[in-house]
């Protein structure tokens, strides 16, 4: 799919409207949706029937996160166990389209969806999860704890009055604003707004909705800068990728779902190496072309892309990745995208180890919570200003903001773990790393997007997430030639900008 980098036009009578005035405190971001269906590790047994009284309106599935619960899980078994929890992925996906078909019906009557659609569903997962078992028992100790992981619910709608989809305090985690790893906890509170958003009352497709969107005017300034201690290593290095105008997309996942075609259920813009799909080997990525300008760097960036929700096809309307799974709409080409390491504000940093695999922010973050919740959204002119569940409608002449910060701690041994983040960490809230981790250069990625002024726009999202800006997130695997590698810890740890 070629998609040149396009200029793009102001839609017509679109207005600004401002959500209820959004109320920030204490130097956090935004709390991310606070319901945790996955709970980290607390599924009781049958789950109940969440919208069980007819009338009630339902707006998705929600399963327990499987491999949050997985223990350990032997190297030899990894291949098997990922590529069923991507079928279990694939499961619920089919199970939100059958959703999405029967909504009026299911809300008329409750038990269809718990007869047609939660039953069928439990039975698939729960085969999946024995067979992961199985996989991990041959290598190791069977795990005895997943079963209660199997049954799914209903999720009720939380914005059946047109109320703000949070009220009252909620808890945001700052995970690092500026250049070091300052986690500050903050208070965030979300008005009673009417969610009526100049007119524009209701999005394309199955989300987001009108208050997933806040005017960026009405936000407290809420970014604190980090304190530097004496040993902080206060270098750059920054590695200029493109901004993947040369159209590479693809909805696979070769972190999570390795050998698994549509493993993301939404696309995905690359920048950096070229040879990234989900059948890709070190190997493939070693040798692979780059965009890089310094092609000692063919590391592999990737997020999910950015769409206009304006009623325009895009050329993925009838493909897995887009029109499919629910991702609806025109693709967007960054403005401009920036990748930058910085260093620990507390310590030198050692090495990354050649094809380290990062990911930050949650793709399931709607039915998982905001635990892992990491992205941040804002406008050009208010970065000082950072949203975590909402997006932001920035004022005529400003640009969309994403930005992530990954992990920059690093356990000394492993490149991945079986649930892909043990193996890292953020640093605590003085920027110091936590048992026995190391400080590693710590990937910033700033993408910036010229897209018109409004609640018009949305992150591509796995169909029953329903392209909630919570569940945005960023992948990385480090594939720069060791002799860069080692420039890149010169600079940061001397202090340097370098590019």
């Amino acid at each position: 799919m070629g998609h040149a980098s396009r200029k793009r036009s102001t839609l017509a009578n679109r207005a600004i409207a401002a959500s209820a005035a959004l109320i920030l405190g204490g130097g956090g971001l935004v709390a991310a949706n606070v319901y945790a269906s996955a709970g980290e590790g607390k599924w009781g047994g049958n789950r109940p029937l969440q919208g069980e009284n007819a009338g009630q309106q339902v707006s998705t599935i929600d399963c327990p996160e499987v491999a949050n619960g997985l223990p350990d899980v032997p190297q030899q078994s990894r291949g098997e166990v990922d590529r069923e929890l991507a079928a279990i992925d694939t499961q619920i996906t089919d199970a939100y389209k059958q959703f999405a078909d029967q909504k009026e019906q299911i809300e008329r009557d409750p038990n269809l969806g718990k007869n047609a659609i939660l039953d069928p569903l439990e039975d698939r997962r729960r085969a999946s999860i024995d067979r992961i078992a199985v996989a991990i028992g041959r290598s190791g100790q069977q795990p005895g704890n997943l079963e209660g992981m199997a049954p799914c619910t209903l999720r009720a709608e939380e914005n059946q009055n047109g109320q703000g989809q949070e009220n009252g305090q909620n808890q945001g985690q700052n995970q690092g604003q500026g250049d070091g790893q300052d986690q500050g906890q903050g208070d965030g509170q979300d008005g009673n707004g009417d969610g009526d958003q100049g007119g524009e009352q209701e999005q394309q497709g199955n989300g987001p909705s009108p208050d997933d969107f806040v005017d960026i005017t009405t936000v407290q300034p809420n970014v604190k800068a980090p304190r530097k201690k004496r040993n902080a290593s206060r270098g750059t290095f920054t590695t200029d990728c493109g901004v993947n105008e040369n159209g590479k997309f693809n909805p696979d996942n070769v972190i999570v779902a390795p050998g698994v075609s549509n493993g993301a259920h939404h696309m995905h813009d690359y920048v950096g190496n070229q040879a990234n799909d989900a059948f890709a080997s070190d190997d493939d990525l070693a040798n692979g072309d780059t965009t890089c300008r310094n092609q000692g760097d063919r590391s592999t960036y990737y997020w999910p892309v950015l769409r206009l929700q304006n009623g325009q096809d895009e050329a993925d309307v009838n493909d897995d990745g887009g029109g499919k799974d629910q991702n609806i709409g025109e693709i967007q080409t960054p403005d401009q995208v920036t990748l930058k390491f910085v260093g620990s504000p507390a310590s030198k940093v050692v090495a990354m180890p050649r094809f380290l695999r990062i990911i930050t922010g949650d793709a399931k973050a709607f039915t998982n919570g905001d635990a892992n919740a990491n992205a941040s959204w804002s406008c050009t002119g208010f970065e000082n200003r950072q949203l975590k569940d909402k997006y932001p409608i920035c004022p005529e002449g400003s640009k969309v903001v994403r930005t992530f910060k990954f992990q920059s701690c690093w356990d000394g041994q492993n490149t991945d773990s079986a649930n892909h983040r043990t193996h890292v960490a953020f640093a605590d809230a003085n920027g110091r790393c936590q048992n026995g981790f190391k400080a590693i250069p710590q990937l910033q990625q700033r993408i910036v997007y010229d897209v018109p002024p409004g609640p018009g726009f949305a992150v591509d999202s796995f169909p029953e997430q329903l392209h909630k800006p919570a569940t945005d997130h960023g992948d990385f695997i480090n594939v720069f030639d060791q002799n860069v590698m080692k420039k890149v810890v010169s600079c940061i740890n001397g202090g340097r900008k370098c590019t």
